[in-house]
């Protein structure tokens, strides 16, 4: 698959799901929300699943084909949300597969480690904050049923909260609308359930809808 194979792939994904597409990301307007995925090659912007309002692009990319057909590709779709009520809690969590391996090696050095009483979920990802933040709260938000479901996910995948935004990032297996739409359903999932395990602690959320996509600005509290 070349580039441009690829751009329709994804255009086509978008026209189905009724969300907008831009070849590349770009910002809002002054004053209004702050736009997700700036610069984001194949952006996607709307309600990308059922009750997750963001935006995604291409992510981890690469030059692939040889000396005179060279085409930039993504291992990695990423998306994101605005959530500033989830990260009035957590003001930031990295949640990354071990898969990624050496990776990994600055966080562990740099970033606080947050080890759960799930054996399953500590054995497929390591979660870390800041070094001066205290990981109880994340530790508290993480329910064994959450953190389980979470184990089950097939695909290498990351998360977490940075900036004020939710992220999920899931590394593709293949380029393909079918792959794409996995990573928009699992990202919607995880979206939903971080609500619900919020909800579950008494914490306020807003309703779901397009401020968290940078569509619109957040209502009033």
């Amino acid at each position: 698959m070349n580039a441009d194979e690829w751009a329709t792939t994804v255009r086509e994904l978008a026209d189905r799901r009724g969300v907008r597409y831009d070849p590349i990301g770009g910002l809002n307007p002054k004053g209004g929300p702050v736009a997700l995925c700036p610069g984001g090659t194949n952006r996607i912007t709307g309600e990308l699943s059922d009750g997750l309002w963001g935006a995604s692009c291409d992510a981890d990319e690469h030059e692939q084909g040889g000396l005179f057909s060279k085409a930039v590709l993504p291992r990695a779709v990423l998306t994101k949300a605005h959530m500033p009520d989830l990260a009035q809690v957590v003001p930031m969590f990295n949640v990354e597969s071990v898969e990624r391996g050496a990776d990994l090696i600055e966080h562990r050095t740099s970033r606080r480690k947050v080890e759960f009483e799930s054996i399953e979920f500590n054995r497929r990802f390591i979660a870390t904050v800041p070094e001066d933040y205290d990981p109880t709260a994340l530790r508290e938000l993480f329910s064994p049923g959450f953190l389980d479901w979470t184990a089950q996910i097939r695909n290498e995948v990351d998360f977490g909260i940075t900036d004020r935004q939710f992220y999920f990032l899931w590394h593709l297996e293949e380029l393909s609308a079918a792959e794409y739409e996995q990573a928009l359903e699992n990202a919607a999932q995880l979206f939903r359930r971080l609500r619900s395990e919020m909800e579950e602690h008494g914490l306020h959320t807003y309703a779901a809808g397009p401020w968290h996509a940078g569509l619109e600005l957040f209502p009033a509290s």
